[in-house]
């Protein structure tokens, strides 16, 4: 019969998106559609189940842990989020992107740095968040640190992609016109690199968040996502858990998103772009 019941919900709402396909608003509405049917139909497995809550909270009492401990989590956010995670983010792109314009104008740059980029990034975060940690300290400081040495190559070997995606006619045409070196660069290899830098960008807003919170079960105050974690699931506090790792899924596709914005913005006459409302 709970079966029964699951699937009956799940056909009605699958009918009620399909219903809503013809609608001018269905490009917004499907995705919260599809979402609300995942929390209906996690929130019915749950309860028609009896699934332990140290298996699994259901969605009400994840919501009930984020009201109840709300301050809470803010000092967490703040403390993973704003501090660790958005410095080393900001930090380690700006690096990326002034090693490229670097790498760009010198092959022995390219030729030493990039493999060396390609070795450290491949190194476990397990590795060297505490080796980290141990340099800079408990604080958040050391948070950046991790996120910095996590999203600096990505951005560098984005950028470094971008900024050589032109061919000899294009360059040659800035030369028959006259434009300096400042001028290509500008005009020429950053705008054919903002496409290659924002995908790196993408990925450093994910990776950022990730090396902050991992590098915080080596070693924090009592305060962050990832010392949270760490500490409730020792006490089988499940709800909050799973409450800090919403928070950290929001503040995550909210950086996406505002990265993404900014790159239809600036980048609407690249290819990638057209067909996007």
């Amino acid at each position: 019969m709970s079966g029964v019941l699951i699937l009956g919900t799940w056909a009605a709402l699958w009918g009620l998106n399909v219903a809503l396909a013809g609608w001018s608003a269905a490009r917004w509405a499907s995705p919260i559609l599809f979402g609300v049917t995942l929390l209906i139909l996690w929130e019915l497995v749950v309860r028609l189940f009896a699934v332990p809550t140290v298996i699994l909270p259901a969605p009400s009492q994840i919501s009930a842990a984020i009201a109840a401990n709300g301050p809470t989590l803010w000092g967490d956010f703040v403390q993973t989020v704003l501090k660790g995670a958005l410095t080393g983010w900001l930090i380690g792109c700006a690096a990326g992107i002034g090693a490229a314009l670097l790498v760009a104008r010198s092959d022995f740059l390219r030729r030493g740095l990039l493999p060396v980029g390609n070795f450290v990034a491949a190194l476990p975060i397990v590795g060297t968040a505490p080796i980290l940690v141990m340099w800079f300290g408990f604080g958040w400081e050391s948070k950046a640190a991790v996120v910095v040495l996590m999203v600096f190559f990505p951005v560098l070997v984005n950028a470094v992609a971008g900024l050589a995606d032109t061919d000899a006619m294009q360059r040659d045409l800035m030369r028959t016109y006259g434009a300096t070196t400042g001028q290509e660069l500008r005009y020429l290899r950053a705008r054919a690199a903002l496409p290659f830098v924002f995908n790196g960008l993408k990925i450093a807003t994910t990776l950022a968040l990730i090396g902050a919170i991992v590098a915080e079960f080596f070693g924090s105050p009592t305060i962050g996502m990832g010392f949270r974690i760490s500490t409730e699931v020792g006490r089988l506090n499940l709800p909050v858990v799973w409450a800090s790792i919403v928070v950290a899924a929001v503040a995550g596709s909210f950086s996406y998103g505002l990265i993404a914005l900014l790159e239809k913005r600036l980048t609407f006459w690249h290819p990638s772009q057209r067909g996007r409302g």
